[in-house]
């Protein structure tokens, strides 16, 4: 666990905590369009949801963590390490956190986090990210990070019938 202020606690997350996460995932959603879903939530369902975070508990390649305040959910984020032969020395990040907590220091815990788990878990050795080109916080916590731009994916997202670019971002650990 990691304490962010006293109010504020990072865990891995645990299947129990599935439906609360799906219910954040519609409301943090709805409060942003940089993210890959809206209001719906993420695709699949709660026992398909509940069986990955199960199967993520005691994982080495991949962690989910949730950030709690009042015991409430307010943020998310996740590793992934890829597993392939050829690519497991990578392995990306994302961060969900509530409007009403952004700008707080959240993002830099849980980047703190991820990447703790990421070269010290994982023993991964670059970080990857995508990120709105428009989303100049999200990019400045993670230039704080050491990431660097090495690339703009065009058009990644599709909203209301425009194409919204996103910058490709990575870390050498």
């Amino acid at each position: 666990m990691n304490n962010i202020k006293s109010d504020i606690i990072i865990e891995r997350a645990k299947a129990l905590d599935t439906k609360e996460i799906i219910n954040f995932w519609k409301i943090v959603g709805g409060e942003t369009e940089n993210l890959s879903f809206g209001s719906e939530g993420k695709p699949g369902s709660e026992a398909e949801e509940f069986e990955k975070i199960k199967s993520l508990a005691n994982s080495t390649t991949e962690a989910y963590f949730v950030a709690r305040k009042d015991s409430k959910i307010i943020g998310t984020a996740h590793y992934t390490a890829n597993t392939r032969n050829r690519m497991n020395h990578r392995g990306t990040i994302g961060l969900c956190i509530l409007q009403a907590e952004s700008g707080k220091g959240l993002g830099t815990r849980f980047m703190q986090t991820l990447l703790d788990f990421a070269k010290n878990t994982a023993k991964s050795e670059i970080v990857s990210l995508e990120v709105r080109s428009d989303n100049t916080n999200a990019i400045k916590l993670y230039e704080k990070f050491g990431f660097e731009k090495i690339g703009v994916f065009k058009g990644f997202f599709k909203i209301d019938n425009k194409l919204i670019d996103f910058d490709i971002m990575e870390k050498i650990l």
